[in-house]
């Protein structure tokens, strides 16, 4: 809108013939003013074309203010999609589809649902010590480095975080159990590009253990009605998590349990063996755990395979009982594959 001064002077400028200004008003309100001049013809704006523009007029202001609103409205919808996003990065967007909830808004305390997953736990081994020659900030550093290799894997393999727990991770997986294993292998992957990569820096490479389960869980969203989260709760979930540390006992990288290994829907593509058929805390049965050795070293997964039917004929004697037959095939898997943790725990349990 032209200043008082400024108007005066275009006024005296081009001296126009006639002049009309008819303020645009909706609900009472002054929305703008329309300006109309006639530079050929005095008294062009007769009242009977005066009536027709406040009518003309009141139309616009009406139109102004729609689209007004209807910025406002697509700014609003933009800033929630945003919100949305950004909220993904804290309660990921499956377990929203998961709970049918089109916005983190929608979500109240003690929605659930019940689900087959699969669960994978992640752990780096002997964290608190590597943690210890760190300072804080050198703590955060290596640990959203680490992290930030290791999400990829997963969510490329359809899966999604549930949780960061320090340096370990909760991921879940709701489709077909290869998926997890998929996930899992490829975390590996990433750990030895990565290692290679510290290696390069001047730091020491790093391993970790990774157990997988699968499951029937419920997931859902527990606390309080100031503070929730979101989570999954069932036998399914624990196991995972001991089956991780038990990759620690055996010197291992991928575990996974009975549960998974029969839903595999082509086990034969991957790299297997059965290690053990264990008891875990919580459980009144054995535990049967299959080792997955796709992300081994070359060498180290070279002799696997050559020692495979050597080392399930050992395994089979061991359970029967016949612990010096058993101890001589370890041997021969010893032979052949010097760095297999297993054969050789299996060997010395023979001995004892």
């Amino acid at each position: 809108m032209y200043r008082h001064s400024t108007f005066l002077a275009y006024i005296k400028q081009n001296q126009p013939k006639s002049i009309l200004c008819v303020p645009l008003i909706n609900q009472g309100q002054l929305v703008s003013i329309v300006y109309l001049e006639n530079n050929r013809t005095a008294g062009a704006f007769t009242p009977e074309r005066v009536e027709i523009l406040k009518l003309l007029s009141g139309q616009a202001a009406i139109s102004i203010q729609n689209a007004k609103l209807y910025t406002e409205v697509r700014q609003n919808e933009t800033r929630l999609a945003q919100l949305n996003k950004a909220y993904e990065r804290f309660v990921p967007r499956q377990f929203l589809q998961f709970l049918e909830k089109s916005s983190i808004v929608d979500v109240a305390l003690g929605d659930q649902v019940q689900l087959e997953m699969s669960v994978l736990f992640s752990d780096i081994r002997d964290f608190t010590t590597l943690s210890e020659t760190m300072t804080p900030e050198e703590n955060f550093k290596f640990i959203n480095s680490y992290l930030s290799r290791m999400e990829p894997a997963i969510t490329e393999n359809y899966g999604f975080i549930d949780k960061y727990i320090g340096d370990a991770i909760m991921a879940l997986f709701s489709g077909e159990a290869d998926n997890a294993v998929k996930a899992g292998i490829a975390m590996l992957q990433c750990l030895g590009e990565y290692n290679q990569h510290r290696v390069n820096s001047g730091y020491a490479p790093i391993q970790n253990g990774i157990g997988i389960n699968t499951g029937s869980l419920m997931l859902g969203t527990v606390g309080g009605q100031n503070r929730m989260d979101g989570t999954v709760i069932s036998d399914a979930v624990n196991l995972a998590s001991r089956v991780e540390g038990l990759t620690k006992n055996y010197g291992l990288a991928l575990l996974i349990t009975e549960q998974t290994y029969s839903r595999l829907q082509r086990p034969g593509d991957y790299a297997i063996r059965q290690i053990d058929r264990v008891k875990v805390k919580g459980k009144s049965q054995l535990v049967t755990v299959y080792e997955v050795f796709d992300g081994d070293v070359p060498d180290i997964k070279a002799g696997k395979w050559a020692t495979l039917e050597m080392f399930a004929a050992a395994l089979s004697l061991y359970h029967q009982g016949h612990r010096s037959d058993a101890a001589s095939l370890f041997a021969d898997c010893l032979a052949v594959n010097p760095g297999d943790s297993v054969a050789r725990i299996y060997f010395n349990r023979c001995q004892g």
